[in-house]
C-alpha cells in the first residue's frame, strides 16, 4: 500500500477550530505548523491571521516564531483551503537525482540538487520532503531538520523521529555543536583567512512575506567563519562555516562584506551574473559541502562530505580565461 493510499480527507477549516498539539508536533514554530496543516492556504493569509490575533496558543496571542508544545491548544481561524489533488504525483526518476549520503534508523542526509525546493509552496506541488514522504512508505515520520535555498545544493538532513529532529535542531542551535560548511564563489579578492563575519540579521519585512534579510544591529546575532580555499583573478572560492543558522546567512554575510556570491539573484551583482551565465553558471554558486556532528541518538561522530557538482567545477575551470 502506498503512502497516498493511507491518506484521509483534509480537515475542514471553514469555521473556527481548536487543535491539541501531540508529541510528534511539539517544538515547531507556529507559522511552520500552520503552513503544513493548512495546505492550499496562501502564506500571506496565514501570517495575516497570526499578526491579527486570529491564531492563539492557549488563549494568548502569538508571534510567527512562537514555538508550540505538547498539550497546547491552538485556535485556528476560518480559512478557505484551495481544492487539492488527492495525491502528489512525483516523477519516477526524481529520486535518482537525490543521492543519499548517509542513512540509518534515525536520520537521512541527502545531496540536494540545485533547482529543487526543499518543500512545496506557492506554485509548487511538491518539494524534496514531499517526494521523500511519498516514496518512503515504511517511514511514517519524516521531517526537514533545516532548509537550503532552492538554488543551493548539498547536504540536507531529514529526521525519522521527533526525538531525532529535536536533537539535531539543538545541535544546530549551537548549544552542543555542529559544523555546517559551505563552499561559495564570491566576487573579488577576499584577502583574509579565518575571518569572522558577525553582522546581525533580520527579515526586511518582519511579517514574513518578504524573504530578504538585512543587516541590522537590532537583529539576531549571527556568526560565520570564512576561509579562502582558492584565489582567482577576480573571484575567490571560500569555505563558510556557519556557527548560527539564520536565513540567507552566508549570502548576506558575503554580500555585506562587498563580496556577493556568484549567481545570487537577490543579493548579487546582476552584470557579473550575466557574464557567469555565459560560461554555464545558471544557478547560485553556494554548496553545502560538509556536515560534522555527533549523532543525537547513537552518539557516533559523523563527518559527511559532499563534493562540488560538475557544473560548479566547470565554472571554476573557466574563470581565469573567460571572465575579465
Amino acid at each position: 500500500m502506498s503512502r497516498t493510499d493511507k491518506r484521509q480527507e483534509s480537515p475542514d477549516y471553514s469555521s473556527v477550530s481548536n487543535r491539541i498539539i501531540d508529541p510528534q508536533e511539539s517544538g515547531q514554530r507556529i507559522d511552520n505548523f500552520l503552513i503544513k496543516i493548512l495546505k492550499g492556504v496562501p502564506k500571506s493569509r496565514i501570517y495575516k491571521a497570526i499578526r491579527g490575533g486570529e491564531v492563539r496558543i492557549n488563549g494568548g496571542r502569538v508571534k510567527a516564531s512562537s514555538k508550540i508544545r505538547e498539550g497546547d491548544s491552538i485556535r485556528i481561524p476560518p480559512v478557505r483551503v484551495a481544492a487539492m489533488s488527492s495525491r502528489i504525483v512525483v516523477p519516477p526518476r526524481l529520486m535518482d537525482s537525490i543521492p543519499v549520503l548517509f542513512e540509518d534508523d534515525h536520520m537521512i542526509v541527502v545531496n540536494k540538487p540545485a533547482g529543487l525546493a526543499v518543500h512545496g509552496g506557492t506554485g509548487l506541488d511538491y518539494g524534496l520532503i514531499e517526494a521523500f514522504r511519498e516514496l518512503s512508505v515504511n517511514t511514517p515520520f519524516l521531517e526537514l531538520v533545516h532548509r537550503l535555498d532552492r538554488e543551493t545544493s548539498g547536504c540536507l538532513m531529514l529526521a525519522k523521529s521527533r526525538k531525532t529532529l529535536l536533537g539535531l535542531q539543538e545541535l544546530m542551535s549551537g548549544k552542543r555543536g555542529m559544523q555546517k560548511r559551505y563552499q561559495a564563489l564570491v566576487a573579488g579578492n577576499w584577502n583574509a583567512r579565518n575571518k569572522k563575519v558577525a553582522f546581525a540579521l533580520r527579515r526586511k519585512n518582519e511579517a514574513g512575506e518578504d524573504k530578504r534579510m538585512v543587516v541590522d544591529q537590532a537583529g539576531q546575532n549571527s556568526l560565520s567563519i570564512v576561509n579562502t580555499i582558492r584565489e582567482f583573478k577576480n573571484f575567490t572560492l571560500l569555505e563558510v562555516d556557519l556557527k548560527t543558522g539564520r536565513m540567507h546567512q552566508a549570502r548576506v554575510h558575503c554580500a555585506s562584506s562587498a563580496h556577493p556570491i556568484a549567481g545570487d539573484r537577490i543579493y548579487g551583482d546582476r552584470d557579473l551574473n550575466r557574464k557567469l551565465q555565459r560560461i554555464g553558471l545558471g544557478r547560485m554558486f553556494l554548496h553545502a559541502s560538509n556536515l560534522n556532528l555527533k549523532h543525537p541518538v547513537t552518539g557516533h561522530l559523523l563527518d559527511i562530505d559532499c563534493p562540488l557538482p560538475g557544473q560548479l567545477l566547470s565554472v571554476l575551470e573557466q574563470l581565469d580565461t573567460k571572465i575579465s
